[in-house]
């Protein structure tokens, strides 16, 4: 998929768990670490507002388009 989920990468960078960030935004560990191992077919809005306001980034920080290189 070419959609690129860096949750992990801004997670480190604001030196936060995953256990701090499902806690502050109610969304469960299982289906943050779902989206952050990039198994997750889609994100609500108001989750990748929550994430982005806790964060104190952009969509663009956690959500990054590769194209597949064929």
């Amino acid at each position: 998929m070419p959609i690129i989920i860096t949750l992990d990468v801004m997670l480190a960078k604001r030196k936060m768990s995953l256990t701090k960030l499902s806690e502050l935004i109610g969304l469960s560990i299982v289906n943050l670490s779902i989206l952050k191992t990039e198994k997750a077919k889609g994100i609500r809005f108001a989750t990748l507002e929550a994430i982005c306001r806790e964060l104190d980034c952009q969509p663009g920080d956690i959500l990054e388009y590769r194209p597949d290189s064929e």
